[in-house]
């Protein structure tokens, strides 16, 4: 989960660096949470919500330029109403290509509080029901993190589309192996609903990138910062403890969600922890890390310092930077190219939202949908869902041999 929820820009799409800057400045200022309430200013009395769910003011613009392609509606099936009440956070129920027939969570509660956010009169009681349901078509699996990939590989075995919260693998190398054959085997949709990959400064970088602004990227970096004194509530308490690089890729983004390429080894260093939780008698994983930053080269032969700290108070957030041969964006681009091209974000559907996490809820769902429609390939696929993944698996695996250089699995489609 990230900092401060941010708009889509609404400036005009102009293929200039003025445009640029407007842009990366106001909405990468915005992602940080500074503003008003960043800085203490403002007079709210009520308790904060989760990292990433802080609420922004609609976007009049998020709409414009918006086109149809096609007149159909996928019947989707949504699992998951935990605490943070993912199912229904990304707008499946309010794309005008999508119906939501069915929905699931163990908790009864629960699950009726998702059928209504999602306008649904069908509940069942699991996952391993729902996806029997043959007007399923397509999920989206926002269950607890350990077992994403076991209830990816459930749906896809029932012939339905995929889209999973982070991570796509839970700290296991054969688990990331046995998502990725399952995918290849079934020719079906998989998307990973990686939250940095549409704030607007990343998806700035990323069409800067394909415009060639910044030549072969040098250095890149990526930082996840979510203190957490006390754990959040999660089912069985997967979060107690959690090492820090099994959730890696909010920050891992800031290099494979612009480049689309991946990390080939990595060297990373943890911290012991103060924080109760992260001491090793006191969760299942045995981990002492509050913090791990870690150090890999990547497929073009540069560098990336990624990292992911619980135990660090203040200023925090899912946050990048990116310096190539070309160029640089630090909130801003600064490079050689002077015509840069449009770096909006795609227009979303009249009544979706773009959500929390940076303002990337709705362009998720959007992307997910539109990939099913258009038959093609989704932009966060299984190969970059699990090179985001794997990279902080074996960093963790680096951290507990005190930063041995160690090489990744490799993921291509």
């Amino acid at each position: 989960m990230n900092s401060t929820r941010q708009n889509s820009s609404g400036c005009k799409p102009d293929s200039t660096l003025a445009i640029a800057e407007n842009v990366s400045r106001r909405t990468f200022l915005q992602t940080l949470g500074i503003g008003a309430a960043g800085l203490g200013l403002s007079a709210a009395a009520a308790a904060p919500p989760i990292q990433g769910f802080e609420k922004a003011p609609v976007d009049a613009h998020a709409s414009a330029g918006w086109q149809p392609i096609a007149d159909r509606k996928i019947h989707v099936g949504i699992i998951g109403y935990g605490v943070c009440k993912f199912g229904a956070e990304f707008g499946f129920q309010d794309h005008p290509n999508v119906e939501v027939v069915a929905v699931s969570d163990l908790v009864p509660e629960r699950c009726a509080g998702l059928a209504a956010a999602c306008r649904c009169a069908k509940k069942y009681p699991s996952l391993e029901e729902l996806v029997k349901d043959d007007k399923v078509e397509a999920v989206f699996i926002a269950t607890d993190a350990p077992n994403h990939a076991k209830h990816a590989m459930e749906a896809l075995k029932h012939g339905k589309h995929v889209a999973t919260a982070v991570p796509a693998a839970f700290g296991s190398l054969e688990e990331a192996d046995a998502l990725f054959h399952a995918v290849k085997r079934s020719g079906l949709k998989y998307m990973m609903f990686e939250t940095s990959c549409f704030h607007a400064d990343l998806h700035a970088m990323r069409e800067i990138y394909k415009k060639g602004g910044f030549g072969e990227v040098t250095y890149s970096e990526g930082e996840y910062y979510h203190y957490m004194e006390q754990p959040i509530d999660s089912y069985h308490g997967w979060r107690i403890g959690l090492p820090p690089q099994w959730y890696p890729t909010h920050s891992n983004a800031y290099h494979v969600c612009v480049t689309g390429g991946s990390f080939t080894e990595v060297s990373c260093l943890g911290v012991p922890s103060v924080v109760e939780h992260l001491k090793p008698k006191n969760n299942k994983y045995r981990n002492a890390f509050g913090t791990e930053i870690a150090l890999f080269r990547t497929s073009e032969g540069g560098m990336a310092r990624m990292a992911v700290s619980w135990d660090t108070p203040g200023f925090g957030g899912e946050m990048g930077r990116l310096r190539g041969q070309r160029g640089t964006f630090h909130e801003k681009y600064e490079g050689l190219e002077k015509t840069l091209p449009n770096v909006n974000r795609p227009a979303l559907p009249p009544g979706v939202s773009p959500g929390a996490h940076g303002g990337s809820h709705g362009h998720l769902m959007n992307e997910f949908v539109s990939a099913i429609l258009q038959d093609r390939t989704p932009m966060v696929n299984i190969a970059m869902a699990l090179n985001l993944t794997v990279g902080g698996i074996v960093a963790h695996h680096s951290a507990l041999k005190d930063g041995e250089l160690l090489k990744i699995p490799q993921y291509r489609v």
